[in-house]
C-alpha cells in the first residue's frame, strides 16, 4: 500500500452511549480533522471531536435520504489524499452490517492508508443492557444475528431451528417477522424482547410473546431497535435488580430517562486516581461524564522532613490529616521506613471530612476528632483544646501536620500556633497541574457540550484555569462559560471559582462528594 500522510480510520461508534466506545475510538475522535458519520451515530459522540474538524453526515438511517455509497467512497479518498486524518464513524461495529467492504476496496484502489477500529455491536450490547443473556447452558447453546431489512431473503425454515435469534433493522417488519416464525413452526408463546435506542437515556424495552408483541407495540415507533427471540428472554426476570420493577406485568421500561441528571454532561476535574468515585455517583443520577484531570498527585520534592518526623513520632501528641491524599502518602511513607500503625500508639489523630476518615479506617485506625464541618477552618474552630473549643493547647503540645508541599491551608498552622501548640508541618505529597488538557474534554468545552463543571478543591480550579489558558479559543473569551453551571464542594473552592472564573452556581451544603452530587441534582431540578 502506498504510504500517505493522510489516513482513514473506519471506527465503530458502539451502540450509542459514548461511554460504551473503545478508548482507541475516543482518542481518534479527539484528533479527527475530517469526520464522515452515519445519522445513526449518537449526537453526543460528535461533541468529542475538535471544533475545527470538518463534519460530513451521510445519512444511512432507514427510510431517510442518504448519500450514495459511491459518493461516500469518494469523500474518503479525497480527504485522505489531501493529507487529513479522516474518521469514518459507523454505528456499532464496522464489520457488522456496516457496509465497510465497498469503502475499504475504494481506499485500497486509491492507495490510501486505512485502519479498522472495532466497536460494540448493538446485537450484543442491547440484550446485555436489557439483562438478557444470548447464551445459556440449557436454553441457548447458540444464537444467530441477522438483518430483517429484507425479510423475504431470510431462510426462516432454518432460523426457527436456532435457539436464540437476534434481529437488527426489523422494527418496520415486525408483523412479517412474527408471521414467518409462527408459520415455520415456532410456538406463539415464544418470548420476544424489543429494545429501542439501546445504550441511550431514551432506551425503551418491550417484553411479550410472538402472540401479543404486535399489540403491545401498536402505535409505537420501534426504529432503531434490536429484537431478541427465544427462551433466554425469560432469564431477564432473574438477572435484574429485583427492586427495580415489577416484571410480571411490565409492558415497557424506560431506562435512565427519569433520572435527575439524564441528558446532562458533567465535566469532572479531580485527579485520575480519584475521579472514578465521583463519576460513579453522577452516572447513577443519569449524567454523562467527561473527565478532565486537573491534578496530578506525586511525591514531594524531598522526603527529608517527613522522614525526620516519622523517626520522632513518639514525641508528637496529635497527627492532623486534612485529605485523602495526606492519609495515603503518610502511611505509604511510614511503611517505606519499615513502620506501621503501631508507631502511632499514644498519638491522637484529627481528620477533616468523611472521606479522610474512611481512608484512615482503611489503615485500621479510628480518628479521635472530626470537625462538624468538613473544612480545615472548622478543625481550627472546634479543636478539643483543654478548657473546650475556646481554650488553649496543653503545655508542650506538639502537632504533626503532613500536607501538600505548596498551596495548603496556612491559617491552620497560624491559629494552632496562636493557641500555644508547636506545629511541625512537613510536605507529604505534591499536587501538580497536568501538562496538557485532555483532548476529549477540550473538544467538549469548545463545542459548548458541557452543562455542569465540577470542582472538589481550590487547586483544581487553579489548574483548570491554567489548562484553559493553553487553548486559544477558550482563553480569548469566556463566552463558553455563559451557560455552564459551576459547582463547588465548599466555601474555599467557591472563592476560587469566583476569583478565577467570575461565577458560581452551586455550592454543596455538606462539603463531601455526596453533598456536591446532591447540590447538583437540586440545581438541575430547579432549572
Amino acid at each position: 500500500m502506498k504510504s500517505q500522510k493522510g489516513k482513514v480510520y473506519l471506527v465503530g461508534a458502539g451502540p450509542g452511549d459514548c461511554d460504551l466506545m473503545t478508548v482507541r475510538s475516543h482518542k481518534l475522535l479527539s484528533q479527527a480533522e475530517v469526520l464522515i458519520y452515519d445519522a445513526l451515530v449518537d449526537i453526543p459522540q460528535l461533541e468529542l471531536i475538535p471544533a475545527t474538524c470538518l463534519k460530513i453526515e451521510v445519512g444511512k438511517r432507514g427510510g431517510k435520504p442518504s448519500t450514495q455509497q459511491q459518493e461516500i467512497n469518494s469523500f474518503l479518498v479525497e480527504h485522505c489524499k489531501s493529507g487529513k486524518q479522516v474518521v469514518r464513524l459507523k454505528s456499532g461495529d464496522p464489520f457488522i452490517f456496516g457496509r465497510s467492504s465497498s469503502e475499504i476496496q475504494a481506499l485500497i484502489a486509491a492507495g490510501c492508508n486505512f485502519e479498522v477500529i472495532p466497536g460494540i455491536s448493538s446485537a450484543f450490547a442491547a440484550p446485555l443492557l436489557a439483562g438478557i443473556p444470548l447464551t445459556d447452558p440449557v436454553m441457548s447453546r447458540c444464537f444467530a444475528v441477522m438483518s430483517a431489512h429484507e425479510p423475504d431473503a431470510l431462510e426462516w425454515e432454518a432460523l426457527v431451528q436456532i435457539e436464540t435469534l437476534v434481529i437488527l433493522m426489523g422494527g418496520r417488519n415486525l408483523s412479517e417477522i412474527v408471521w414467518q416464525l409462527q408459520k415455520h413452526g415456532l410456538s406463539s408463546q415464544t418470548p420476544i424482547a424489543i429494545i429501542r435506542d439501546c445504550g441511550r437515556p431514551e432506551q425503551l424495552l418491550w417484553l411479550g410473546t410472538l402472540s401479543d408483541i404486535a399489540r403491545k407495540t401498536a402505535g409505537q415507533s420501534l426504529s432503531p431497535c434490536v429484537i431478541i427471540i427465544g427462551e433466554v428472554v425469560r432469564l431477564r426476570e432473574y438477572l435484574i435488580q429485583p427492586e427495580s420493577t415489577n416484571m410480571s406485568d411490565i409492558n415497557a421500561i424506560q431506562n435512565n430517562r427519569e433520572l435527575p441528571l439524564a441528558g446532562k454532561t458533567v465535566l469532572v476535574t479531580r485527579s485520575v486516581s480519584q475521579s472514578a468515585e465521583f463519576s460513579d455517583r453522577l452516572q447513577q443520577q443519569g449524567a454523562r461524564i467527561i473527565e478532565m484531570p486537573a491534578l496530578v498527585i506525586g511525591p514531594p520534592s524531598s522526603w527529608e522532613e517527613l522522614d525526620s518526623a516519622i523517626a520522632q513520632l513518639s514525641t508528637f501528641h496529635w497527627l492532623i490529616l486534612t485529605s485523602h491524599n495526606a492519609v495515603d502518602c503518610f502511611f505509604q511513607r511510614l511503611q517505606a521506613k519499615g513502620k506501621d500503625a503501631r508507631s502511632l500508639f499514644g498519638i491522637k489523630i484529627a481528620v477533616v471530612g468523611k472521606k479522610t476518615a474512611e481512608s484512615l479506617r482503611s489503615h485500621s485506625l479510628q480518628p479521635d476528632f472530626i470537625p462538624p464541618n468538613f473544612v480545615a477552618d472548622s478543625l481550627v474552630e472546634n479543636f478539643p483544646w483543654q478548657g473546650g473549643h475556646g481554650g488553649t493547647a496543653p503545655t508542650n503540645c506538639k502537632i504533626l501536620f503532613p500536607r501538600v508541599e505548596s498551596g495548603g491551608r496556612e491559617v491552620l498552622v497560624k491559629e494552632f500556633t496562636a493557641k500555644g501548640a508547636q506545629v511541625i508541618e512537613v510536605p507529604a505529597y505534591q499536587s501538580c497541574c497536568p501538562e496538557t488538557i485532555d483532548p476529549i474534554a477540550l473538544a467538549a468545552l469548545q463545542n459548548r457540550a458541557v452543562n455542569i463543571l465540577t470542582f472538589a478543591s481550590s487547586k483544581t480550579v487553579q489548574n483548570f484555569c491554567k489548562l484553559i489558558e493553553k487553548s486559544p479559543e477558550l482563553s480569548r473569551s469566556q463566552d463558553w462559560l455563559k451557560n455552564v453551571c459551576i459547582a463547588s464542594i465548599g466555601p474555599e473552592t467557591s472563592k476560587s471559582c469566583y476569583n478565577l472564573l467570575g461565577k458560581l452556581d452551586v455550592e454543596a451544603k455538606e462539603y463531601t462528594l455526596d453533598g456536591l452530587t446532591e447540590a447538583i441534582v437540586e440545581w438541575v431540578a430547579q432549572h
